[in-house]
């Protein structure tokens, strides 16, 4: 059967307008051993942008999928960098190619903290689910979820030392967890509020909190010695090991003697900030000599750590002053006192270093000490922006130098508005302070313009001139040559809500708030400064209306004009007579938008009450009224000769339509807010569309054609993928809901892998049935007969064995989803896949990832296992092989590893040699040079 009508694929082109978002804190990271400081990490929507920002450029793209970033961390060496995502998804990208091959999932909710550890091993993730997840990344596994807050995770931080974890949360607690037992052995509740950050201080001997006030907590840290008195109770996974009836007597006491053995935490003091509200991020320098804390203001306040050694410089100066003062106090009573003793204080250890204030609301930051005592201080504004400061630390009072500010790339504000030139080749976007004009193609800005508050606008014919109409009732006229602003022409004594460009091009129509639709026209007029001409709107004509004009638009045959009004109907009238014509009402709510097809026989109009209805021109009939969005449909454009159409509305998606079928055809996805409007261009190949997150997104038609059975099918399979995702989640047989569970968690990959294992043994099953069968004929035959045909997925992998190939479909599974995927695996192929084990060891294959298969199924079903004869000899055989492969291995990584550090001694003790030889022969060049310098001088005296 032919298609009897092609609809063609409308795909996410690119995403620009957006400098950094304000979800996501921002970072700076060091590439291809570049300078320190000159690059910076922003989240922008789904992706990662990497700013230069000396030179203003975005250098790399993090390309995201379809969630919204929520955290970024660079890891220690600088190479790769910590995504975590709205959907609770980690993601580990290489700053050297951009490229993404960890992932981790284990949260159900957005990632609110990501943090390594010294040495870039581990991660440790905190999220909106309250959870605390750690990671092995050398490994690309989860290691162990930590339960115990009660709300968002704030801040996670590991101590370097120590195999210690401190967590703080929304719940006002500050939790210590030992790493070694997964067990919270400590809880602050020093905090009537919800704790903000923390930073660690002082070597790790101090902890500094921000909360909901405006003190910044300090705590003192003392790391104890562990007991080793006889008769103290073991803990193991946070329980002890006494009897079950004591357990619950004896868990206080546990709790106590592990907090004594590991630290104590006592209050040292706190630090007043100017702020009054909550602090809304709080960090340090790596070396954590300088902190940053901000709140809701546009004051970024900073401290300084003072070393040992200045410390103890104040305080002796502070001890003179107070014998000198004491002196003279006795020698005016004439009575000895007793020796002066000066206490040390918090305020004596951290001092306000300076304020740096910003252009606008600050919402991260992120600071970075450099060689000669110079602090670099990042931060991202509420409005959009990236500024850079630099100060020196050293000097008696420092003063913060803005050094880059990005705004360049993008709006302060939502763009409202959105216009194509009739070339395809601009894009016009405007705000509430500027317009730009963008190359479509290079996604560069070309001009940017001052403005008043834009909500509507269009290219005047010849693409040289641009009209805005704005908030205060004005029309602006732009010239972009120039890019200088021609004209301001109070048109409107209300908000002018729509513009549209007459058919015959020689004037526009403007609707506003003040109940009037008015006419004008394009005139040329001399200039008196420059004596030249220039571009100018004559008013002609005014239609007086009984309600706010929301929306206006010619049909294209100029015959008649729509008029959107508040009463929630939509006036037609005759553009010649302006005699009333028809009145479309059926709307429960405003009309937005609405648009007029080429032809001039339908008109679409999208509503705030969700529904977009398709009625007939030449009778005012309502074709169809069709239930659009899950929020008011914002705006609604007809693709140029075409019946079919896009709307946008506030449920963050656009649509695609068609007005003849009356039939839903696409939904574009890829907006995290509220899309304002969209523009289409008018060779209909291209869409822009502005949204809330700041974004604006180009979107391309493809030659792919949409079948629409398809495409129903696609997004019912996408639900249903989404439902079993969101399924129950496994449970590990005697697994305790305690402190401690697994890191993974149930996903549409962990279900899938898991299918695909049970296929691969299906396989297997099928083809050893098969071999046994043929065995079988040819002894009751006499006689060889021909063997079966292999199965044609072992043909595809290169006629691998049926072992084998379940071996290459485990392999295949991600590491950090393994666990889960062998989880989700019915008991019923456990002992076919312990017997497959058993024969991969005896051959040495893969022995480290069917070690770690083995142990997991063992622990999960250890019941059932241990009570299946069966199952005891494989079993037995696993333990023999297993020890005795696993020993081999280890002799030869031992043997190995001894070898490498030979080598390295060997290596290191030629490039001594090397060096010093380098050095002789350098220092005789130097004494060469210097008598050839001696004879010169000589010779001229």
């Amino acid at each position: 059967m032919g298609l009897t009508k092609q609809y063609l694929r409308y795909v996410a082109s690119a995403v620009f307008g957006v400098i950094g978002s304000q979800k996501a804190n921002i970072t700076y990271v060091t590439l291809r051993g570049g300078e320190k400081g000159r690059y910076v990490a922003v989240a922008a929507c789904e992706h990662v942008f990497i700013w230069d920002v000396r030179k203003g450029e975005k250098v790399l793209i993090l390309q995201g999928q379809k969630h919204e970033v929520t955290f970024l961390c660079p890891s220690p060496d600088g190479v790769h960098i910590a995504v975590g995502y709205e959907d609770g998804a980690v993601r580990i990208f290489s700053l050297l190619n951009g490229e993404s091959n960890v992932s981790f999932n284990g949260h159900k909710s957005a990632v609110s903290v990501i943090h390594y550890d010294a040495l870039g091993a581990r991660l440790v993730t905190g999220s909106k689910d309250t959870d605390v997840i750690v990671w092995d990344i050398i490994n690309e596994c989860g290691l162990y979820r930590l339960r115990g807050h009660k709300d968002v995770i704030t801040q996670a931080l590991f101590l370097r030392d120590k195999n210690l974890l401190v967590t703080c949360s929304k719940d006002s607690f500050v939790k210590w967890w030992d790493l070694d037992t997964q067990h919270c052995f400590k809880t602050m509740v020093g905090h009537r509020s919800e704790v903000w950050g923390m930073v660690l201080l002082s070597q790790e001997s101090r902890l500094l909190t921000g909360s909901a006030d405006s003190e910044l907590r300090a705590w003192d840290i003392n790391y104890l010695e562990e007991a080793k008195a006889e008769g103290e109770p073991k803990v193991k996974k946070g329980k002890t090991l006494l009897d079950d009836d004591d357990e619950e007597d004896n868990k206080e006491e546990v709790d106590e003697s592990l907090e004594e053995r590991i630290l104590t935490c006592e209050k040292a003091g706190s630090i007043l900030r100017e702020a009054r509200d909550r602090v809304v991020s709080l960090t340090t320098d790596r070396h954590a000599r300088v902190i940053a804390c901000h709140g809701n203001d546009s004051v970024l306040e900073l401290f300084t750590v003072l070393s040992e050694e200045e410390v103890q410089k104040k305080m002796t100066k502070k001890l003179k002053k107070a014998k000198k003062k004491a002196t003279k106090a006795q020698e005016a009573s004439g009575e000895e006192t007793e020796e002066p003793v000066v206490k040390r204080m918090l305020k004596d250890e951290i001092i306000r270093l300076t304020n740096i204030k910003a252009s606008s609301k600050i919402r991260w930051v992120d600071c970075l000490s450099c060689a000669g005592g110079e602090l670099k201080v990042v931060l991202l504004l509420q409005n959009n922006t990236v500024e850079t400061y630099s100060l020196k630390t050293s000097q008696k009072t420092p003063v913060a130098d803005k050094t880059a500010r990005l705004t360049l790339g993008g709006h302060r504000t939502d763009a409202r508005t959105l216009a194509f030139s009739s070339d395809n080749l601009a894009v016009l976007s405007a705000s509430g302070d500027t317009v730009k004009v963008w190359n479509r193609s290079t996604l560069q800005v070309i001009r940017t313009m001052a403005c008043e508050y834009a909500l509507c606008s269009l290219f005047v014919p010849g693409d040289r001139q641009i009209i805005l109409g704005t908030k205060s009732g004005k029309l602006q006229i732009f010239e972009l040559g120039s890019g200088s602003l021609l004209e301001t022409v109070d048109a409107h004594d209300g908000a002018v809500w729509s513009i549209c460009l007459a058919p015959d091009q020689r004037g526009i129509i403007s609707g506003s708030a003040d109940k009037t639709v008015k006419f004008w026209e394009f005139e040329l007029v001399k200039d008196k400064e420059t004596s030249q001409k220039r571009l100018t709107v004559k008013h002609k004509r005014t239609l007086q209306l009984e309600e706010d004009v929301l929306c206006v638009k010619f049909s294209p045959d100029h015959r008649l004009l729509a008029v959107s009004l508040l009463d929630c109907t939509v006036k037609i009238f005759y553009t010649d007579t302006l005699k009333f014509f028809l009145s479309l009402y059926g709307h429960k709510l405003p009309v937005l938008c609405l648009d007029i097809s080429h032809d001039s026989t339908i008109i679409a109009t999208g509503s705030a009450d969700r529904n977009v209805k398709i009625w007939g021109l030449d009778f005012g009939d309502c074709h169809r009224s069709m239930f659009a969005h899950d929020d008011s449909v914002m705006f609604l454009q007809f693709v140029p000769k075409t019946h079919l159409f896009f709307t946008a509305g506030k449920d963050k998606k656009i649509k695609q339509w068609d007005a003849d079928k009356f039939e839903h055809i696409q939904t574009l996805e890829g907006h995290h807010r509220e899309v304002w409007c969209l523009a289409i261009s008018p060779n209909g190949d291209h869409l822009v569309s502005s949204s809330h997150d700041k974004s604006l997104r180009l979107w391309e038609r493809t030659r792919e054609p949409i079948i629409l059975e398809e495409e129903r099918e696609m997004e019912r399979e996408a639900e249903f993928e989404e439902s079993l995702a969101k399924g129950d989640a496994p449970v590990v047989p005697g697994e305790t809901q305690g402190e401690a569970a697994p890191a993974g968690k149930k996903t549409v990959e962990t279900v899938k892998a898991a299918e695909r294992i049970m296929e691969a043994l299906e396989l297997y099953k099928g083809e050893t049935r098969k071999m046994e069968e043929h065995k079988y004929a040819c002894e009751s035959a006499g006689k060889e007969l021909p063997p079966p045909q292999p199965n044609p997925i072992l043909v595809a992998f290169g006629n691998v064995s049926p072992s084998r190939y379940v071996l290459d479909v485990i392999k295949k599974v991600r590491s950090s989803e393994l666990e889960v995927s062998l989880l989700v695996l019915p008991f019923p192929y456990v002992p076919e896949l312990l017997k497959l084990f058993n024969s991969y060891i005896q051959q040495g294959l893969e022995v480290e990832l069917v070690c770690r298969c083995l142990f997991f199924l063992l622990k999960i079903h250890f019941g059932q296992i241990s009570s299946n004869q069966m199952l005891l000899s494989v079993i037995d055989e696993l333990r023999t092989n297993t020890l005795s492969k696993v020993r081999e291995i280890r002799d030869v990584m031992g043997f190995n590893s001894a070898a490498l550090q030979f080598l390295q001694r060997e290596i290191e003790s030629k490039e001594d040699v090397m060096f010093f030889a380098d050095a002789t022969g350098r220092l005789e060049e130097k004494k060469k040079k210097r008598r050839k310098r001696e004879r010169a001088v000589l010779t001229i005296a």
